[in-house]
């Protein structure tokens, strides 16, 4: 479907450079090398280096250490930084201060400052002027001493958090009402309050030569696969680029295949969502600085589940799902279906309703394929609208815009009502699919089958639905078929696909994702669950 594309593939590859191509190298003052030992030559290159912010703040001042003087200077951002703590262990003049200065002994300067003075929890050290750039710019105080080839990194960072507040674009009926924020330490301990298991690692590293944006990974160690895990990492290390301001672009860097309409990464902004997956032998990658996060690898049949799947009994889930799929295939198929039967195909329409349409038909200038794109464009059109306004007015406009423009279509004979209840029913089906990016997916699908059904009836929706089925069938995400358990049909995984069994017969995770530790749950003896 998309293999008008491949020609372009090494024309794009040459014009816009590798994959992450790195962006232009920084000036001197910003390259790395070693912390230089005079403090006025350090404070000096962090000015150049920071153009002499008014946010910059340094206070010199003069501590006595081993009974001599030392110059020192304290450098923070201000609005990053809440150094007041330690300023207040660093500038105290109390006897057990003093004590613990005597009882030291003749110890280097930035040793007794660490261990006798700071009361701060993280405390680094930083050799570098690169490593010193990031700790200033990421909200940590820094105490530079004259003479020494080393400097203290103290974590202070009081940035403005926005308070852990329901998920804005995905609605939760049932189950916790909590999603992740902007910040990175914040949506990890989200992750640990739900998984409190020391097999929870975490990898952390900084991707983007100008924003230093900090990347993590997480995963259970033992229930991963670990090739996965070397996948994940390896494709991480491979990004270069000079910016990383949101978790898309890390998405669109280390997919697997690009030429695809079909998202092969899950991002959520729900911790339990995540969680799940992790439970599942899947990783998730969180980015500093947005709440979605992306958990690979992502398969067809996550895009239709919600977690609340697992919230409810089985049955009540199984039916939700079983409704979602039934959505799917009206909203990848509705409109060209119609254009189909009504063009190529009345024979299979009842008599009935065949004299019913076209009556209502009749005076319409447009063919069924004209109308059908008109009301979709018109739908489109008035959705991204509804999103792009304001809350207070989005919502009323959208839905008014579309009643309004309706019946003015079908009074002004430029559509039939038969279309309107087509492509309303189409677009509310669309709603029903849980996740944004394979709503938008289908979306867009749906276009080249109305074309197809216009130009060959039935029979070009049967061959387009041929070449999407191969299509996906080809698709990878982390080396995982991205229609498992379908393709390769795993009977094991069915229990967890179309049908969710009673919690109680999900003994095993999945084949595709687990690795060292597939039970999730030992079998239970014969007889009823629960006793």
């Amino acid at each position: 479907m998309v293999s008008f594309l491949y020609p372009f593939k090494k024309l794009l590859k040459k014009g816009l450079g590798p994959r992450g191509s790195r962006g232009p190298e920084s000036d001197g003052a910003n390259r790395p090398g070693p912390l230089p030992r005079s403090l006025d030559d350090t404070l000096r290159i962090v000015k150049e280096a920071l153009g002499g912010s008014p946010d910059l703040v340094i206070r010199r001042i003069s501590m006595m250490i081993n009974r001599r003087p030392h110059q020192t200077a304290i450098v923070y951002i201000d609005g990053l930084a809440d150094p007041k703590e330690l300023l207040e262990s660093l500038l105290a003049d109390s006897g057990d201060m003093q004590a613990n200065l005597k009882s030291a002994g003749d110890v280097e300067p930035l040793r007794l400052i660490r261990q006798y003075l700071l009361k701060v929890g993280q405390v680094n050290g930083v050799s570098d002027l690169g490593t010193l750039y990031h700790a200033i710019l990421s909200g940590d105080t820094c105490i530079l001493l004259d003479g020494a080839s080393e400097a203290i990194a103290a974590g202070t960072g009081s940035a403005k958090d926005r308070n852990i507040t329901e998920p804005a674009s995905q609605a939760v009926l049932r189950g916790p009402r909590e999603g992740f924020a902007e910040t990175l330490r914040t949506n990890t301990a989200l992750i640990r309050r739900k998984i409190k298991n020391p097999n929870l690692w975490m990898e952390t590293r900084r991707i983007g030569d100008v924003t230093k944006t900090d990347v993590a990974i997480m995963y259970i160690k033992g229930i991963v696969n670990d090739k996965t895990v070397n996948e994940v990492r390896q494709r991480l290390d491979r990004i270069r680029i000079d910016s990383i301001l949101e978790s898309g672009y890390i998405e669109e860097l280390i997919q697997d295949e690009t030429y695809t309409p079909f998202p092969t990464i899950f991002n959520t902004e729900r911790p339990d969502a995540v969680a799940g997956g992790l439970l599942e032998g899947r990783i998730a990658i969180l980015v500093d600085g947005t709440p979605f996060v992306l958990v690979v690898p992502a398969l067809f049949t996550h895009f239709l589940q919600t977690p609340e799947d697992y919230y409810q009994r089985a049955d009540i889930s199984s039916f939700l799902r079983i409704l979602r799929y039934v959505c799917l295939f009206i909203a990848l198929f509705g409109p060209a279906a119609y254009i189909a039967v009504t063009t190529f195909h009345q024979e299979m329409i009842p008599t009935p309703l065949l004299l019913s349409v076209i009556a209502a038909r009749e005076g319409i200038p447009f063919p069924a394929f004209v109308e059908a794109f008109l009301m979709e464009i018109t739908f489109e059109i008035l959705r991204e609208a509804g999103v792009r306004m304001p809350r207070t007015v989005g919502q009323a406009v959208s839905i008014v815009g579309a009643l309004v423009i309706g019946q003015s279509a079908v009074e002004a004979g430029l559509v039939g009502p038969a279309m309107v209840i087509v492509v309303s029913i189409t677009a509310i089906s669309n709603f029903v699919i849980p996740s944004y990016n394979m709503g938008i997916s289908i979306r867009m699908i749906r276009f080249p089958f109305m074309i197809l059904a216009a130009t060959f009836g039935l029979y070009g929706i049967l061959i387009g639905s041929i070449v999407m089925v191969l299509h996906l069938c080809s698709l990878r995400s982390f080396g995982v078929p991205y229609m498992a358990p379908f393709a390769p049909f795993i009977v094991e995984d069915q229990k967890d696909n179309i049908f969710r069994l009673p919690r109680w017969a999900m003994v095993t995770r999945p084949r595709y994702s687990s690795d060292g530790n597939p039970v999730r749950e030992k079998e239970r003896p014969p007889g009823k669950p629960g006793r």
